[in-house]
């Protein structure tokens, strides 16, 4: 009886260890194939932090890259996302943040050689642009809520290589930190950054970027802005100490399991591509 004991309790620690381990292949598996459905981009993350006692995770590093083509690299530079997250609705194949934080310290818009423009390449765009009766990039999910979202955005950099030779360049410090709330659909999240993001530039005007047709997809969520008081040090200072605690990975490191694990775990974001992709 007593080694029927010690046996089970080894399989209860070991069964333990194994869940706080894959936590952090779950959320890489969440957030890849999040991102990846809402842009159609290739993302790559430098650190995650797990919380082993609330249901939170903080990215760090976070970099959507352009497709090829495209003189740079980099589209989005985010320096961290905080999420807080509804366990029993993700259970349910549902997405249910209490509170996402975005910080965006620099987003490139670039022109390359060939006159185009890398914001066209995002999912969401391309939606829009096969007309509002087709488009889903403003329709409401149901299985998709964010109670609150925070967006720090630092800088704007717009390069144009369409003349040749060393590019044009133009940067904007726009410096904004806001809070929106009941965000419902992931391409609002997207819609939402670039919209306010060049809503303080003049790179949709110099692109003729169809920039009106994309606010109104967000516009009852545009509606809803507050200012928020502190700076953006403030918000990471405070991101970082709800961090505190926390599992770290290597996000490079266990990449390649993320990616396997894709057909295996069943969530709103892998389903949906699925879906698509049968189409």
């Amino acid at each position: 009886m007593k080694k029927k004991l010690i046996m089970l309790g080894v399989v209860v620690f070991v069964v333990i260890v194994a869940l706080v381990a894959m936590k952090d292949v779950i959320t890489l598996v969440i957030v890849e194939n999040g991102v990846k459905m809402v842009t159609g981009l290739p993302i790559k993350m430098d650190k995650i932090e797990i919380s082993l006692v609330h249901t939170t995770f903080d990215i760090e590093g976070l970099k959507l890259y352009n497709p090829p083509g495209f003189e740079d690299k980099i589209m989005f530079d985010m320096s961290r996302i905080y999420v807080d997250y509804d366990l029993p609705a993700l259970l349910r194949e549902e997405i249910y943040l209490t509170e996402l934080r975005v910080n965006l310290k620099e987003f490139i818009v670039v022109k390359n050689a060939n006159g185009e423009l890398n914001l066209d390449s995002l999912r969401t765009v391309q939606e829009l642009s096969v007309g509002k009766e087709k488009s889903d990039a403003g329709k409401a999910d149901k299985d998709f809520q964010i109670d609150s979202l925070e967006l720090i955005i630092g800088k704007v950099v717009y390069k144009d290589y369409s003349k040749g030779g060393k590019p044009s360049v133009m940067e904007f410090a726009i410096n904004i930190d806001e809070k929106f709330k009941n965000v419902s659909s992931p391409n609002q999240v997207v819609n939402l950054i670039i919209v306010k993001a060049l809503m303080n530039t003049t790179i949709a005007k110099l692109t003729n970027f169809d920039l009106k047709g994309l606010s109104s997809q967000v516009g009852d969520v545009l509606g809803t802005a507050q200012k928020v008081v502190g700076s953006a040090s403030d918000v990471a200072a405070k991101t970082a100490q709800q961090a505190h605690g926390t599992v770290k990975a290597t996000a490079g490191a266990i990449t390649g399991t993320a990616g396997g694990l894709t057909n295996v775990i069943k969530l709103p974001f892998g389903a949906k591509e699925e879906e698509e992709t049968a189409k």
